[in-house]
């Protein structure tokens, strides 16, 4: 049955998907390779988390502007359509349905089994996490499928649980650092490892944008959102704020917990090592119990736009089938439909990230690259022509919105794009590739159903 989506999420909804979607893996996942990449250098480290929380706060502040003038199905796709029409609004959502929702929903699969995997002492590339992966994406879909409103309060909640581990690690790691000298060594004792790149601040700060990134995605829910044009605009700005400033607190507390080598060596169990050696064996395991739900929680904010992706090309009567996809479950009030096709993108992705990332010879060869950052990046080379078209049309708006920070979120933008190029190099191109033909998939269909 086909009927319209309620409005059931609240103001602290909205915050906490924003919030809630950010923080969870990719503080974890990555502090370790924002360290590795600039050879154990933590200013420059630190100085990577900053640059990379800029520019989310920028773009995120643009987008809020938007969100005041635009209410639809889904913030990004509404804006792209309001600033370049129709075409380019299907371009973004059909990227956004096909690649960068299962692509990043994947990848968050496999991270919550991998720190499930350390918590358990098991082999985080193994079968016991891949089959685990497939449970958690398989778990996170039936719940936003069969309860979105259960789904909306499983947000909220793990994210007032997983603030709790980085809020203790930035305090206590902080004052505990500062005492036995380790925070200051850790400032002072500059590169202490072979860097692997030749610019590795642009290399850490890519691998910060997954940390940073899913905030846009709180805009999937926008037409579910109580009184969105002011209530998703204020999501937007604090909850990118708040979460700029507990990864950089964060960071410096993981410093002053373990010297930068040992964190370096630490692999995938060095957030447990700084846990264990700040709260002591059981403390530290607590605690990374909450890590386990943080991610948990991520995944399930990425599942909640993953659900929800094709449904935004459907309600505009766009893409495959808008018959089929822009039906609502009577009971549930989701797009079953589109929920489906999502999970089923999904588990493709996540086993193109396990043969072209956790096998010790990639299965697509060339074609093998790290979809959990790239994809971002492509995404922020599509924001420009928004900020651009923002500028000539909102005629309305005072300089410093209309102006100022659109040409401040072009420049971050353009920043991550070359950023880009320099930490991944051949493997960008590659994965254009693959980017170009699921494009042209995309725009085949939509031209064939016209």
């Amino acid at each position: 049955m086909e009927n319209g989506l309620e409005k059931k999420y609240g103001l602290m909804t909205a915050i906490a998907m924003v919030i809630g979607i950010v923080i969870g893996s990719g503080v974890f996942f990555k502090a370790e390779k924002v360290l590795t990449a600039t050879g154990g250098n933590l200013p420059q480290g630190i100085l990577a988390w900053i640059i990379g929380g800029i520019i989310m706060i920028v773009c995120a502040y643009v987008f809020a502007t938007l969100a005041t003038r635009y209410e639809k199905v889904n913030g990004v796709v509404d804006y792209a359509e309001a600033a370049l029409g129709g075409k380019y609004a299907y371009f973004i959502g059909w990227f956004m349905a096909a690649i960068y929702y299962p692509t990043l929903t994947s990848v968050l699969a496999w991270v919550s089994a991998r720190y499930t995997c350390v918590l358990l002492g098991w082999d985080i590339v193994g079968s016991e996490a891949m089959a685990i992966s497939g449970f958690y994406l398989v778990g996170s879909f039936a719940l936003n499928a069969l309860s979105p409103k259960l789904a909306g309060k499983f947000q909220v909640s793990t994210t007032m649980i997983k603030i709790v581990p980085l809020a203790l690690m930035a305090v206590v790691g902080i004052i505990v650092g500062l005492g036995n000298g380790i925070l200051v060594s850790n400032f002072t004792s500059g590169v202490i490892a072979n860097v692997t790149s030749d610019y590795p601040l642009f290399t850490a700060v890519v691998a910060t944008a997954f940390a940073y990134e899913g905030w846009i995605i709180a805009t999937s829910i926008n037409a579910e959102l109580k009184d969105a044009k002011k209530n998703l605009p204020r999501a937007l700005t604090f909850g990118t704020m708040f979460v700029a400033l507990i990864y950089i607190l964060y960071y410096t507390g993981l410093a002053g917990a373990v010297s930068n080598s040992v964190m370096m060596q630490g692999g995938e169990t060095g957030a447990k090592l700084a846990f264990s050696t700040v709260f002591s064996n059981i403390g530290g395991t607590v605690l990374f119990v909450f890590v386990v739900i943080s991610c948990l929680g991520t995944l399930n904010g990425l599942m909640m736009g993953c659900t929800r992706g094709f449904y935004s090309l459907a309600a505009r009567d766009m893409g495959p089938e808008p018959k089929v996809f822009k039906c609502i479950d009577v009971n549930t009030n989701m797009p079953t439909n589109s929920s489906i096709l999502g999970l089923l993108l999904s588990g493709v992705w996540l086993l193109y990230f396990f043969g072209s990332n956790l096998t010790p010879v990639p299965w697509f060869g060339p074609f093998s690259f790290d979809s959990s950052e790239l994809p971002i990046v492509t995404i922020y080379a599509m924001y420009i022509p928004i900020f651009i078209m923002m500028m000539v049309k909102e005629k309305s708006l005072n300089f410093f919105k209309r102006f100022l920070m659109p040409s401040l979120a072009i420049c971050a933008c353009v920043f991550m794009v070359i950023a880009a190029f320099y930490a991944h190099s051949k493997a960008v191109w590659f994965y254009l590739i693959i980017f170009i033909v699921i494009m042209a998939i995309g725009m085949i269909i939509n031209s064939n159903r016209k």
